[in-house]
C-alpha cells in the first residue's frame, strides 16, 4: 500500500509540473482535482487501493493525450473516464467499510447471542438438578408401587393362563371345523365353475358348428372340418371353378366374424397317379383355397396351407365314387380351449 502511495505522489508531481501548461482543459482539471482529493482521503487509499491506482492510470493516460495536442474530445473522454474510476474508487471503500461495520455488529450480536444461551444453559442446568433429585424420590416411591403390582400381576397371570388355555382349545376346535367348511365350499364352487366352462365349451362348440351349418361342416376329434369336393377344380387342375365363389364368400364371412379362429386348409388326392404328382397337387389346390380366402379379405394369420397327397383316404380308391371322395380340400377348425370335441 505504501507504495502505491509513493506512486500515486509522484504521478501527482507530474501533473503538477504539467501545470504550467497554458489553456488547460477544464474536464482534465476537474479530473485531477477529484484524483487528488480521493488520494488524500485515508479510507479510500486503505479500502480501494486498486481502483484509485486505476483511476491514477487513466489520469495519466488524459495527460498524455493533452500534451500530445490530442483533439480535445479524446482528452474529455479520457478525462471523463478518470471521474468514472474515482468515483468507482470512492463507492467501493465506501462499501467495504460499511461491510466491515455491518460484520463487526453481526459479530457483536453473535457473542451476545451466544452469552444469553450460556446463561440459559446454565439456568436449565439447576433446574434439571432439581429435577433429577425430585425424581429420585418419587422413583423410590415407584419401585414400591411396582414390587406391589408385580405381586398383584403374578396373581392374575396364573388365573389368565387357565383362561387362555381353555380359549386355545376352543379356538382349535373352531379353527378345524372353519377348514372343514372352507374345504367344502371350495369343493362345491370348483365343481360349479366346471360346470360352466362345460356349458360355455359346448355353447362355443355349437355356436361355431351353427355358423358353419351351410358349408356342411361336422364334428371331428380334431374339430369341426368342412369339406370340398373336387367339384371345385377341373380334373389335375389347382385353379378354383367359378361355381366355388359363394362357398368361399360363406367361409370368408365366418372367418372375419369370428378373427380370433384359426384354420388349416388340407388338400387331398385319390391314388390315381404317381405319389410325387398328387402331392404336389393336393398342396396346389389347398394354396389356391388360402389365396382365395385371403383375397376376400380373411387375415393371413388365421390360415396354415398343406398338401397331403394320398394320405387319409376317406374313401375306397378301388372304385370310381370312392375316389371322387377322396379327392377334396379340408378346412379344420381346431378345438379351443376347453370346447369338447366330438368323440
Amino acid at each position: 500500500m505504501n507504495i502505491r502511495i509513493v506512486y500515486f505522489v509522484a504521478l501527482a508531481a507530474v501533473f503538477t509540473a504539467c501545470s504550467s501548461t497554458p489553456n488547460r482543459n477544464p474536464s482534465l482539471e476537474q479530473a485531477r482535482a477529484h484524483f487528488t482529493a480521493a488520494q488524500s482521503d485515508p479510507q479510500v487509499a486503505a479500502l480501494a487501493g486498486d481502483e484509485l491506482q486505476r483511476a491514477g492510470e487513466s489520469l495519466g493516460v488524459a495527460e498524455q493525450a493533452w500534451n500530445k495536442h490530442d483533439k480535445p474530445v479524446v482528452v474529455d473522454h479520457l478525462a471523463y473516464m478518470t471521474d468514472q474510476r474515482v468515483t468507482i474508487a470512492r463507492e467501493t471503500a465506501s462499501s467495504r467499510a460499511s461491510q466491515a461495520i455491518t460484520a463487526n455488529a453481526a459479530a457483536e450480536r453473535d457473542r451476545m447471542r451466544l452469552a444469553m444461551r450460556t446463561r440459559e444453559a446454565d439456568f436449565a442446568q439447576q433446574q434439571l438438578a432439581l429435577s433429577q433429585q425430585s425424581n429420585a424420590v418419587k422413583n423410590a416411591e415407584l419401585a414400591r408401587a411396582d414390587a406391589n403390582a408385580e405381586r398383584d400381576q403374578l396373581r392374575l397371570t396364573a388365573r389368565s393362563n387357565e383362561a387362555d388355555a381353555a380359549q386355545q382349545q376352543l379356538a382349535l376346535s373352531q379353527q378345524s371345523n372353519a377348514q372343514k367348511t372352507n374345504q367344502l365350499a371350495e369343493a362345491n364352487a370348483n365343481a360349479v365353475l366346471d360346470q360352466a366352462r362345460n356349458a360355455r365349451s359346448e355353447a362355443r362348440a355349437d355356436d361355431l358348428a351353427a355358423q358353419l351349418k351351410d358349408l356342411n361342416a361336422k364334428k371331428t376329434d380334431r374339430g369341426m372340418v368342412v369339406t370340398f369336393g373336387d367339384v371345385m377344380f377341373d380334373t389335375g387342375k389347382s385353379q378354383l371353378l367359378r361355381g366355388s365363389r359363394r362357398d368361399m364368400a360363406k367361409l370368408a364371412a365366418f372367418f372375419k366374424r369370428n378373427p380370433e379362429r384359426k384354420a388349416s386348409i388340407e388338400g387331398y388326392t385319390d391314388s390315381v397317379g404317381t405319389e410325387s404328382n398328387n402331392f404336389s397337387l393336393s398342396e396346389r389346390r389347398a394354396d389356391a383355397v388360402l389365396s382365395a380366402l385371403t383375397n376376400l379379405g380373411v387375415s393371413a394369420s388365421q390360415l396354415t396351407a398343406h398338401g397331403h397327397g394320398e394320405e387319409n383316404p376317406v374313401a375306397d380308391n378301388s372304385t370310381s365314387a370312392g375316389r371322387q371322395m377322396n379327392r377334396r380340400v379340408e378346412i379344420v377348425f381346431p378345438t379351443q380351449g376347453n370346447e369338447v370335441a366330438s368323440q
